[in-house]
């Protein structure tokens, strides 16, 4: 945990240039010399449209293995480890950083009980568990996230999809993350699910200051979480915020109120 101590920010992005390769084998840039930062105990939401990069930022910055994604300019401080060539770090940065996909509630491993996805972080990590403590670790997330307790026994394909979701959210905060990083938060989430997915990550930020990213544009999740706003459009910050209704346009581009959460 010394590199929480040594980092100034959470997260620091530096003309950050990301390039995905395709199928036929060339690569297209999808995040060209973005600059932002994320104070310890802050939250950022990442707004824009469909292929404005957002989900390929939010995958670089977790630290993801994605094929075909890598850093081609600038670079990104994640809890003072660097994104571009962490090396040895790479472990200790996913450790640091809990990460939710988009679409992960629909992609979790078939085979394994609810109990076994939600361990998965500690149990991939190290053979020797306490089970016990284990279990009641999973007890507590699955309460906290108003998850029947009965379900630790289940497996993904007897939930629904709003279940799923949480599920991968408890998944993701099983290591009591600094870092949180979400694609997509509320897929699938009603009401009350909603809340209580936003009450977990509130109790995290003032219990030991977690930090938050946020992609999509669901302005409940933004404003429920005081996010500031970083407006992206094709692979461009476009327009930066303090929130969804305090947001300056880049002078060289015509404000779009449409790429803002709604």
């Amino acid at each position: 945990m010394a590199r929480r101590r040594d980092a100034e920010v959470a997260i620091q992005c530096t003309d950050l240039s990301i390039a995905r390769a395709s199928a036929r084998g060339d690569a297209a840039r999808v995040i060209d010399g973005v600059d932002a930062t994320l104070p310890h105990g802050g939250a950022l939401a990442v707004l824009g449209p469909t292929g404005a990069g957002k989900s390929s930022l939010a995958a670089v910055l977790a630290g993801a293995d994605e094929p075909g994604l890598a850093v081609v300019g600038g670079d990104a401080l994640v809890e003072g480890i660097p994104v571009r060539r962490p090396g040895r770090a790479h472990r200790v940065h996913t450790y640091l950083t809990g990460y939710l996909a988009q679409g992960a509630g629909a992609r979790l491993p078939s085979r394994l009980t609810v109990e076994e996805v939600i361990s998965a972080p500690i149990t991939s990590r190290s053979r020797k568990v306490d089970k016990r403590a284990l279990a009641i670790r999973v007890a507590a997330l699955l309460d906290e996230l108003k998850l029947p307790l009965g379900l630790n026994v289940k497996y993904p394909y007897e939930l629904s999809a709003g279940m799923r979701q949480r599920v991968a959210v408890a998944r993701s905060l099983m290591l009591e993350p600094r870092v949180f990083i979400a694609d997509d938060l509320m897929a699938n989430l009603d009401i009350s699910s909603r809340d209580a997915v936003l009450d977990a990550l509130r109790r995290r930020r003032e219990a030991y200051g977690m930090s938050t990213l946020l992609v999509g544009n669901d302005r409940e999740a933004v404003e429920g979480l005081g996010a500031r706003v970083l407006v992206l459009r094709a692979g461009h910050v476009v327009a930066f915020g303090e929130s969804v209704g305090d947001v300056l346009w880049s002078p060289n581009v015509e404000a779009d109120h449409r790429l803002i959460a709604s």
